[in-house]
Protein backbone atom coordinates (compact mmCIF):
# COMPACT_ATOMS: atom_id res chain seq x y z
CA UNK A 1 0.00 0.00 0.00
CA UNK A 2 2.89 2.57 0.76
CA UNK A 3 4.55 2.07 -2.63
CA UNK A 4 0.94 2.65 -4.40
CA UNK A 5 0.76 6.00 -2.19
CA UNK A 6 4.50 6.99 -3.11
CA UNK A 7 3.73 5.72 -6.96
CA UNK A 8 0.68 7.98 -6.53
CA UNK A 9 2.50 11.04 -5.13
CA UNK A 10 5.54 11.07 -7.52
CA UNK A 11 2.65 10.89 -9.92
CA UNK A 12 1.07 13.87 -8.59
CA UNK A 13 4.33 15.84 -9.00
CA UNK A 14 5.54 15.06 -12.27
CA UNK A 15 1.83 16.42 -13.09
CA UNK A 16 1.97 19.53 -11.34
CA UNK A 17 5.70 19.85 -12.68
CA UNK A 18 4.55 19.69 -16.48
CA UNK A 19 1.27 21.87 -15.71
CA UNK A 20 3.98 24.66 -13.72
CA UNK A 21 6.27 24.04 -16.63
CA UNK A 22 3.33 24.79 -19.43
CA UNK A 23 2.06 27.29 -17.95
CA UNK A 24 5.30 29.45 -17.97
CA UNK A 25 5.42 29.56 -21.42
CA UNK A 26 4.40 32.82 -22.70
CA UNK A 27 3.13 32.37 -26.22
CA UNK A 28 4.36 35.40 -28.35
CA UNK A 29 1.56 35.00 -32.07
CA UNK A 30 2.30 36.66 -35.31
CA UNK A 31 2.05 36.91 -38.96
CA UNK A 32 2.85 38.68 -42.29
CA UNK A 33 5.73 38.91 -44.68
CA UNK A 34 6.57 35.88 -46.42
CA UNK A 35 10.03 38.24 -48.09
CA UNK A 36 11.95 37.15 -44.62
CA UNK A 37 9.75 33.95 -43.79
CA UNK A 38 12.85 31.72 -44.07
CA UNK A 39 15.32 33.92 -41.79
CA UNK A 40 12.78 34.38 -39.33
CA UNK A 41 11.70 30.50 -39.06
CA UNK A 42 15.23 29.85 -38.79
CA UNK A 43 15.43 33.02 -35.83
CA UNK A 44 12.49 31.87 -34.20
CA UNK A 45 13.82 28.40 -33.52
CA UNK A 46 17.05 29.13 -32.50
CA UNK A 47 15.70 31.27 -30.25
CA UNK A 48 13.98 28.93 -28.15
CA UNK A 49 17.27 27.66 -27.19
CA UNK A 50 17.97 30.49 -25.89
CA UNK A 51 14.52 31.44 -24.09
CA UNK A 52 12.78 28.48 -23.55
CA UNK A 53 10.19 29.93 -21.75
CA UNK A 54 8.96 31.76 -24.87
CA UNK A 55 7.32 30.00 -28.06
CA UNK A 56 7.04 32.39 -31.02
CA UNK A 57 4.63 31.49 -33.94
CA UNK A 58 4.60 33.06 -37.19
CA UNK A 59 2.15 32.61 -40.34
CA UNK A 60 4.13 33.50 -43.33
CA UNK A 61 0.23 35.13 -45.03
CA UNK A 62 1.74 38.23 -46.86
CA UNK A 63 2.39 41.85 -45.49
CA UNK A 64 -1.18 43.32 -46.12
CA UNK A 65 -2.59 39.76 -43.87
CA UNK A 66 -0.06 40.67 -41.03
CA UNK A 67 -1.19 44.20 -40.99
CA UNK A 68 -4.99 43.48 -41.56
CA UNK A 69 -4.38 41.35 -38.57
CA UNK A 70 -2.52 43.63 -36.41
CA UNK A 71 -5.22 46.46 -36.84
CA UNK A 72 -7.38 43.96 -35.81
CA UNK A 73 -5.84 43.31 -32.70
CA UNK A 74 -5.62 39.46 -32.78
CA UNK A 75 -1.85 38.64 -33.29
CA UNK A 76 0.85 39.94 -30.96
CA UNK A 77 2.96 41.76 -33.76
CA UNK A 78 2.65 41.83 -37.27
CA UNK A 79 5.19 41.73 -39.94
CA UNK A 80 6.06 43.77 -43.39
CA UNK A 81 8.40 44.87 -45.68
CA UNK A 82 6.47 47.35 -46.75
CA UNK A 83 6.40 50.62 -44.25
CA UNK A 84 2.90 51.13 -42.85
CA UNK A 85 1.01 54.24 -44.34
CA UNK A 86 0.18 57.09 -41.86
CA UNK A 87 -3.93 55.93 -42.90
CA UNK A 88 -3.30 52.57 -41.60
CA UNK A 89 -0.84 53.51 -38.50
CA UNK A 90 -3.83 56.10 -37.28
CA UNK A 91 -6.37 53.28 -37.36
CA UNK A 92 -4.64 51.42 -34.62
CA UNK A 93 -5.89 51.46 -31.30
CA UNK A 94 -2.29 51.83 -29.66
CA UNK A 95 0.94 53.36 -31.55
CA UNK A 96 2.70 51.00 -33.43
CA UNK A 97 6.64 50.96 -33.52
CA UNK A 98 8.47 49.59 -36.81
CA UNK A 99 11.96 47.61 -36.05
CA UNK A 100 13.93 46.73 -39.14
CA UNK A 101 15.13 43.22 -39.30
CA UNK A 102 17.65 42.65 -41.71
CA UNK A 103 17.28 43.94 -45.50
CA UNK A 104 16.84 41.56 -48.67
CA UNK A 105 16.51 42.07 -52.08
CA UNK A 106 13.40 41.22 -54.68
CA UNK A 107 14.59 39.94 -57.89
CA UNK A 108 13.58 39.40 -61.15
CA UNK A 109 13.63 35.77 -61.74
CA UNK A 110 12.53 34.14 -65.18
CA UNK A 111 12.44 30.11 -67.13
CA UNK A 112 14.24 30.36 -69.95
CA UNK A 113 15.66 26.61 -70.82
CA UNK A 114 18.47 26.98 -72.81
CA UNK A 115 19.28 30.26 -72.53
CA UNK A 116 22.85 30.40 -70.48
CA UNK A 117 24.24 33.09 -68.66
CA UNK A 118 22.36 36.36 -66.96
CA UNK A 119 19.43 38.46 -68.65
CA UNK A 120 20.30 41.83 -68.33
CA UNK A 121 17.12 44.26 -67.99
CA UNK A 122 16.42 47.62 -67.52
CA UNK A 123 14.25 49.55 -65.61
CA UNK A 124 12.37 50.26 -69.30
CA UNK A 125 12.27 46.86 -70.45
CA UNK A 126 10.91 45.98 -66.94
CA UNK A 127 8.17 48.10 -67.02
CA UNK A 128 7.33 47.66 -70.66
CA UNK A 129 7.63 43.67 -69.26
CA UNK A 130 5.07 44.35 -67.00
CA UNK A 131 2.69 46.47 -68.70
CA UNK A 132 2.78 43.64 -71.46
CA UNK A 133 4.03 46.08 -74.04
CA UNK A 134 6.57 43.48 -74.61
CA UNK A 135 5.16 40.18 -75.30
CA UNK A 136 8.05 38.07 -76.36
CA UNK A 137 11.87 37.10 -75.51
CA UNK A 138 13.41 37.63 -78.67
CA UNK A 139 11.89 41.17 -78.63
CA UNK A 140 14.43 43.93 -80.29
CA UNK A 141 14.59 45.68 -76.92
CA UNK A 142 15.90 42.59 -74.83
CA UNK A 143 18.39 41.49 -77.41
CA UNK A 144 19.73 45.14 -77.68
CA UNK A 145 21.34 44.73 -74.14
CA UNK A 146 21.88 41.36 -74.54
CA UNK A 147 24.00 41.06 -77.32
CA UNK A 148 24.92 36.98 -78.43
CA UNK A 149 22.52 35.83 -75.59
CA UNK A 150 20.08 32.86 -78.09
CA UNK A 151 16.32 34.42 -76.74
CA UNK A 152 13.71 32.17 -77.57
CA UNK A 153 10.47 33.52 -79.45
CA UNK A 154 8.84 31.89 -76.30
CA UNK A 155 5.55 34.70 -74.95
CA UNK A 156 6.68 36.45 -71.94
CA UNK A 157 4.47 34.53 -69.02
CA UNK A 158 4.19 37.09 -66.14
CA UNK A 159 3.87 36.09 -62.65
CA UNK A 160 2.74 38.66 -59.65
CA UNK A 161 1.62 37.89 -56.48
CA UNK A 162 -2.22 37.53 -55.88
CA UNK A 163 -2.17 38.52 -52.19
CA UNK A 164 -1.44 41.66 -50.20
CA UNK A 165 1.98 41.54 -50.68
CA UNK A 166 5.45 43.51 -48.79
CA UNK A 167 7.01 42.32 -52.09
CA UNK A 168 4.80 43.86 -54.03
CA UNK A 169 4.57 47.09 -52.23
CA UNK A 170 8.83 47.16 -52.83
CA UNK A 171 8.76 45.97 -56.26
CA UNK A 172 5.92 48.71 -57.66
CA UNK A 173 7.54 51.26 -55.49
CA UNK A 174 10.08 50.99 -57.52
CA UNK A 175 8.35 50.89 -60.62
CA UNK A 176 6.54 54.10 -59.52
CA UNK A 177 10.19 55.53 -59.44
CA UNK A 178 11.51 54.67 -62.73
CA UNK A 179 8.56 54.44 -65.06
CA UNK A 180 5.74 57.42 -65.04
CA UNK A 181 4.05 55.22 -67.24
CA UNK A 182 3.92 52.56 -64.55
CA UNK A 183 3.11 55.18 -61.49
CA UNK A 184 0.44 56.62 -63.97
CA UNK A 185 -1.15 53.45 -64.91
CA UNK A 186 -0.66 51.09 -62.23
CA UNK A 187 0.79 52.76 -59.30
CA UNK A 188 2.16 51.82 -55.98
CA UNK A 189 0.77 49.22 -53.37
CA UNK A 190 0.42 46.09 -51.58
CA UNK A 191 -2.34 45.03 -53.74
CA UNK A 192 -2.47 46.55 -57.72
CA UNK A 193 -4.31 46.39 -60.68
CA UNK A 194 -2.43 44.19 -62.40
CA UNK A 195 -2.49 45.16 -66.72
CA UNK A 196 -2.06 40.83 -66.87
CA UNK A 197 -0.18 37.95 -65.76
CA UNK A 198 -0.90 35.03 -63.53
CA UNK A 199 -1.34 35.27 -60.05
CA UNK A 200 0.71 33.34 -56.99
CA UNK A 201 0.27 33.25 -53.20
CA UNK A 202 3.36 34.33 -51.63
CA UNK A 203 6.52 34.01 -52.94
CA UNK A 204 6.32 30.14 -52.54
CA UNK A 205 3.54 30.82 -55.46
CA UNK A 206 5.28 32.93 -57.46
CA UNK A 207 8.65 30.71 -57.13
CA UNK A 208 6.46 27.92 -58.28
CA UNK A 209 4.42 29.57 -61.37
CA UNK A 210 7.99 30.62 -62.48
CA UNK A 211 9.64 27.15 -62.00
CA UNK A 212 7.19 25.00 -64.00
CA UNK A 213 6.58 27.31 -66.46
CA UNK A 214 8.73 27.93 -69.26
CA UNK A 215 8.35 31.20 -70.65
CA UNK A 216 7.41 32.78 -67.14
CA UNK A 217 8.85 36.19 -65.17
CA UNK A 218 7.54 37.07 -61.84
CA UNK A 219 9.31 38.98 -59.04
CA UNK A 220 10.42 36.93 -55.67
CA UNK A 221 12.91 37.41 -52.31
CA UNK A 222 16.18 36.52 -53.73
CA UNK A 223 16.43 33.17 -51.73
CA UNK A 224 13.35 32.04 -53.21
CA UNK A 225 14.85 32.08 -56.40
CA UNK A 226 18.00 30.77 -54.88
CA UNK A 227 16.82 28.03 -53.02
CA UNK A 228 15.23 26.65 -56.31
CA UNK A 229 17.76 27.01 -58.27
CA UNK A 230 16.27 29.78 -60.51
CA UNK A 231 17.52 32.38 -63.21
CA UNK A 232 18.33 35.97 -61.81
CA UNK A 233 18.55 39.23 -63.96
CA UNK A 234 20.55 41.31 -63.55
CA UNK A 235 19.22 45.17 -63.17
CA UNK A 236 20.65 48.42 -64.44
CA UNK A 237 20.46 50.45 -61.71
CA UNK A 238 20.16 54.27 -60.82
CA UNK A 239 24.24 54.94 -61.97
CA UNK A 240 23.63 53.06 -65.16
CA UNK A 241 25.43 49.83 -63.79
CA UNK A 242 24.13 46.51 -63.92
CA UNK A 243 23.87 44.73 -60.62
CA UNK A 244 23.61 41.46 -59.62
CA UNK A 245 21.49 41.06 -56.15
CA UNK A 246 23.68 40.16 -53.34
CA UNK A 247 24.25 40.66 -49.42
CA UNK A 248 26.76 43.61 -51.04
CA UNK A 249 24.72 45.06 -53.38
CA UNK A 250 21.53 45.58 -50.64
CA UNK A 251 24.15 46.89 -48.24
CA UNK A 252 25.34 49.53 -50.43
CA UNK A 253 21.81 50.48 -51.24
CA UNK A 254 21.17 51.13 -47.91
CA UNK A 255 24.12 53.08 -47.34
CA UNK A 256 23.08 56.62 -48.65
CA UNK A 257 20.00 56.25 -46.57
CA UNK A 258 21.56 55.77 -43.16
CA UNK A 259 22.43 59.31 -42.36
CA UNK A 260 18.96 60.76 -43.16
CA UNK A 261 17.26 57.56 -41.51
CA UNK A 262 13.84 58.69 -40.12
CA UNK A 263 13.51 58.13 -36.41
CA UNK A 264 10.15 55.61 -37.16
CA UNK A 265 12.79 53.88 -39.85
CA UNK A 266 10.20 54.21 -42.47
CA UNK A 267 11.86 54.58 -45.78
CA UNK A 268 12.47 53.41 -48.96
CA UNK A 269 15.86 52.58 -50.05
CA UNK A 270 14.84 51.66 -53.99
CA UNK A 271 16.15 52.59 -57.14
CA UNK A 272 19.06 53.84 -54.81
CA UNK A 273 22.18 55.81 -56.25
CA UNK A 274 25.63 54.05 -56.57
CA UNK A 275 27.26 51.86 -59.10
CA UNK A 276 27.50 48.74 -56.54
CA UNK A 277 23.85 49.32 -55.66
CA UNK A 278 20.81 46.75 -56.66
CA UNK A 279 18.09 48.63 -57.16
CA UNK A 280 15.11 46.54 -55.95
CA UNK A 281 16.14 46.55 -51.97
CA UNK A 282 14.57 46.96 -48.80
CA UNK A 283 14.22 46.49 -44.73
CA UNK A 284 11.76 44.40 -43.57
CA UNK A 285 10.39 45.00 -40.50
CA UNK A 286 8.49 43.52 -37.42
CA UNK A 287 5.57 45.56 -36.69
CA UNK A 288 5.10 45.74 -33.12
CA UNK A 289 2.71 47.67 -30.19
CA UNK A 290 3.84 50.51 -28.21
CA UNK A 291 1.53 48.89 -25.33
CA UNK A 292 1.11 45.20 -24.59
CA UNK A 293 0.60 42.69 -21.79
CA UNK A 294 4.00 42.83 -19.55
CA UNK A 295 5.04 39.47 -19.77
CA UNK A 296 4.51 39.99 -24.18
CA UNK A 297 6.64 43.01 -24.52
CA UNK A 298 9.13 41.65 -22.04
CA UNK A 299 9.69 38.41 -24.50
CA UNK A 300 9.02 40.76 -27.95
CA UNK A 301 11.83 42.97 -26.29
CA UNK A 302 14.07 39.85 -25.41
CA UNK A 303 13.84 38.60 -29.17
CA UNK A 304 14.46 41.82 -30.94
CA UNK A 305 17.66 42.69 -28.95
CA UNK A 306 18.89 38.88 -29.73
CA UNK A 307 17.52 39.13 -33.07
CA UNK A 308 20.14 42.48 -33.72
CA UNK A 309 23.33 40.58 -32.27
CA UNK A 310 23.28 36.89 -33.00
CA UNK A 311 20.03 36.59 -35.34
CA UNK A 312 22.46 39.00 -37.75
CA UNK A 313 25.08 36.58 -38.17
CA UNK A 314 22.64 34.20 -39.60
CA UNK A 315 21.59 36.84 -42.48
CA UNK A 316 24.10 36.44 -45.01
CA UNK A 317 23.85 32.47 -44.98
CA UNK A 318 20.23 32.99 -46.12
CA UNK A 319 20.82 35.44 -48.94
CA UNK A 320 19.52 38.87 -46.70
CA UNK A 321 22.07 41.72 -45.79
CA UNK A 322 22.41 41.87 -41.96
CA UNK A 323 21.65 45.49 -40.49
CA UNK A 324 24.35 48.37 -40.45
CA UNK A 325 25.98 48.58 -37.26
CA UNK A 326 24.65 52.35 -36.71
CA UNK A 327 20.85 51.30 -37.73
CA UNK A 328 21.21 48.87 -34.93
CA UNK A 329 22.51 51.47 -32.24
CA UNK A 330 18.97 53.83 -33.58
CA UNK A 331 16.99 50.61 -32.93
CA UNK A 332 18.11 49.61 -29.84
CA UNK A 333 17.48 52.71 -28.62
CA UNK A 334 13.45 52.71 -30.10
CA UNK A 335 13.62 49.55 -28.23
CA UNK A 336 13.57 50.87 -25.05
CA UNK A 337 10.33 52.77 -25.68
CA UNK A 338 8.13 49.89 -25.70
CA UNK A 339 5.80 49.45 -22.68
Amino acid sequence: MKKQYTAAFFALVSLLAAGISQAAVVSVNGAGATFPYPLYSKWFSEYRKVDPSVEINYQSIGSGGGVRQLLENTIDFGASDAPMSDEQLSKAKTPIYHFPTVMGAVVLTYNLPGVTGDLKLTPALVSDLFLGKITAWNDAKIAAINPGMKLPETPVMIVHRSDGSGTTAVFTDYLSKVSADWKSKVGTGTAVNWPLGLGGKGNEGVTGFVKNSPGALGYVELLYAENNKLQVAQLQNADGAFVKPDAASITEAASGFLKDMPKDFRISITNAKGKKSYPISSFTYLLVYKKMAADKASKIKGFITWSLADGQKMASSLFYAPLPATLVTKVRAQLKELE
